[in-house]
């Protein structure tokens, strides 16, 4: 069996687009350096195509993909797993279900046999479904007491109304409750499915050894057939204060403004500046005016979200009750002056710089580089995105971080939620 593969080789790891047999794609870099083969993969979907009445339906199908398949039950699926040391997992987020696996070479031909077991027989059996549900809702009910997961949940809830990513992904109490085993089979059938995975695997496995394995796992798949669309959305409510009320002498805060997604050509600026302002851990304008000169939170600091369908610039802190209103007034007031002034050239450099500089941290394993090649190819960015990233982040001008401010921080008015008692509000 032979595959067709084509080589890029502007990236700094060779990344070759592999194509089976059987016509499963993917990314495969392959390096000898240790015994071990690592998978990662990204299904179209998740859970904003849950039932509007049973959010948590994809989170508890991810939980459950690995508890039991084929002949094995759950405890027999999960000692073959641990006989071998190999690692299997699965997620699922707004847009995805995704999964893991990382295995020693002598056990590849196990490892993705379990793999496909898992994809493609699921048992879903009585007592794993009420096991997990059971995990799940133990687990909500304690959320409702932690000011941080009641903020997270509020602030998608009014900035994303009416529309799935308002939605919790991992469900309710109750949500969970009404989940049936039919409703676990539908998801799996319309979200498992041929034509809509992006694979990268990484690791001591030739090409025809790889091509082979594929049309094992996903070639035994079902075809794809289409899913509905969601519809494309913006932040609401902007401009808002919404408290969540609880007794606690910290407030915590979420808080958000428009976005730029990935796949947009001026994310790579957005992306710099969102370091200038708070996604820089020590050296971010809001740590150092939040935190550093005026001691108002441990902790502070943004980061670009991007979904299918929406976008935002997404923060978090917490402070005490009553110094909340001088908090956000700082956020909002480094904010507008960034977007006004700019940055310096000498901030913009450093932060190119540490952007550039840090880059490779993200692929000193193999898991590491198979999952953000997984994720680069669900973006659609391009298997050579790797190797141009670092010259787009060098190419950023003051001019290009003007326009991202323009457009993310607008009249700097946010979405912002506060879970405790703030005072002066």
């Amino acid at each position: 069996m032979t595959a067709s593969v084509e080589t890029l080789s502007s990236s700094p790891t060779t990344v070759k687009a592999l194509t089976s047999s059987r016509g499963v794609e993917a990314w495969h870099v392959e390096s000898d350096v240790v015994p071990l083969i690592a998978v990662s993969f990204i299904f179209e979907g998740g859970s904003a195509h849950d039932p509007q009445d049973k959010p948590g339906v994809a989170q508890m199908l991810a939980r459950l993909l690995d508890e039991g398949a084929g002949e094995y039950d759950s405890d027999a699926f999960q000692e073959r797993l641990a006989a071998r040391a190999i690692e299997l997992s699965f997620n699922a987020g707004n847009d995805a279900i995704g999964g893991s696996l990382k295995t020693l070479v002598k056990h590849a031909d196990e490892a993705f046999e379990l793999l496909r077991l898992a994809l493609v027989e699921p048992r879903f059996d009585k007592d794993a479904i009420e096991r997990v549900r059971a995990q799940t809702i133990a687990g909500l009910r304690y959320q409702q007491n932690d000011p941080g997961v009641m903020a997270t949940r509020r602030f998608f809830e009014e900035g994303f109304a009416n529309h799935p990513y308002g939605l919790p992904t991992s469900g309710t109490p109750e949500s969970v409750a009404a989940i049936t085993r039919d409703d676990l089979i539908a998801m799996h059938r319309a979200m498992i499915a041929r034509g809509r995975v992006k694979i990268a695997v990484v690791g001591a496995i030739s090409s025809d050894n790889l091509s082979m394995l594929l049309d094992r796992v996903f070639g035994a798949l079902p075809e794809a057939k289409p899913l509905s669309i969601i519809e494309t959305v913006g932040l609401e409510k902007i401009g808002s204060r919404i408290v969540v009320d609880l007794d606690v002498p910290q407030s915590v805060i979420r808080f958000g403004t428009p976005g730029i997604a990935w796949r947009d050509p001026g994310f790579i600026p957005a992306y710099v500046l969102n370091h200038i302002y708070g996604g820089g851990s020590f050296t971010s304008r809001l740590f150092q005016e939040v935190r550093e000169k005026r001691g108002l939170a441990y902790s502070v600091g943004t980061s670009l979200v991007s979904y299918r369908a929406a976008s935002m610039t997404w923060g978090y802190t917490a402070t005490k009750n009553e110094r909340v209103v001088e908090c956000l007034d700082v956020i909002a007031d480094e904010m507008m002056r960034l977007k006004d002034e700019g940055p310096s050239d000498e901030e913009l450099q450093k932060a190119k710089d540490y952007l550039i500089g840090s880059y490779a941290l993200g692929f000193d394993t193999s898991t590491k580089i198979a999952h953000t090649l997984a994720q680069i190819a669900f973006e659609g960015l391009g298997i050579d995105y790797i190797g141009r990233r670092n010259a787009l982040v060098a190419a950023v001008t003051q001019a290009d971080i003007g326009k991202a401010a323009e457009r993310i921080f607008g009249d700097g008015k946010m979405l912002t939620v506060i879970a405790g008692r703030p005072t002066g509000l």
